[in-house]
């Protein structure tokens, strides 16, 4: 069973914080290896209850025991935060996360692409005036966003992080796939897939943060 004890990773980041260079690190703006405050059991009840879900319990243990976002991977953990009285998670591509749809099931186990099947960009030389390609290139981007954004696609996605480029992962937090880590890559056409650990098997909240921790120390010369 994954290792849901967070009382070490304060400890840890502290220590990652303290290292030479360490604000040389490509992430360190995005979180300077702190976490914010941890949730209380009452807020945190309050929040589920607005989005009508309960969290994965290895997610929903680090919100109470670690912190509600800062440090993590890539630009850090996007924190869960009350604003004019609603919850909600904040960060760069942290509003991807459809709260009124949060609750549905994501119906996917395997990797999916909702950019397959389409036909590619026009190409300039297939046009008798730049007018003329310019309004299809328009056209196909429209139908192209159209289907590659429906919001259809990430029901019961949690965003938790971005990794620059438009590229950002995810929890599963309702349907088969529960639990687990996916990665969103429709910003370079690569859908939709599940994040596996170095074994094959799929990633869960706590292995995928604790993967981090454990890089970044080795990164910057720390051991155990």
């Amino acid at each position: 069973m994954t290792r849901c004890d967070w009382s070490d990773v304060r400890e840890r980041l502290a220590r990652l914080a303290a290292a030479p260079r360490a604000v040389d690190d490509f992430s360190y703006s995005g979180h300077g290896w702190e976490l914010e405050p941890p949730l209380s059991a009452d807020d945190l009840a309050e929040a589920e209850a607005q989005l009508q879900i309960t969290l994965p319990s290895e997610y929903r243990s680090f919100l109470l025991e670690a912190g509600r976002g800062g440090a993590g991977p890539a630009y850090g953990l996007f924190p869960i935060r009350k604003l004019d009285g609603r919850w909600q998670w904040e960060g760069d591509g942290a509003d991807l996360t459809e709260r009124d749809t949060l609750k549905l099931p994501f119906p996917h186990v395997e990797a999916f692409n909702p950019a397959d099947g389409l036909p590619d960009p026009p190409d300039e030389e297939d046009y008798d005036s730049e007018e003329e390609f310019n309004a299809a290139e328009d056209a196909y981007w429209e139908h192209h966003h159209s289907v590659v954004y429906k919001p259809e696609h990430s029901v019961g996605l949690l965003y938790l992080c971005h990794l620059g480029c438009a590229l950002r992962e995810a929890l599963v937090v309702s349907g088969p796939a529960r639990g687990q880590m996916w990665a969103d890559d429709t910003a370079d056409d690569g859908g939709f897939r599940p994040l596996h650990d170095d074994d094959g098997t799929p990633l869960g909240f706590a292995r995928w943060y604790r993967r981090w921790l454990d890089a970044a120390e080795v990164s910057h010369g720390i051991h155990a």
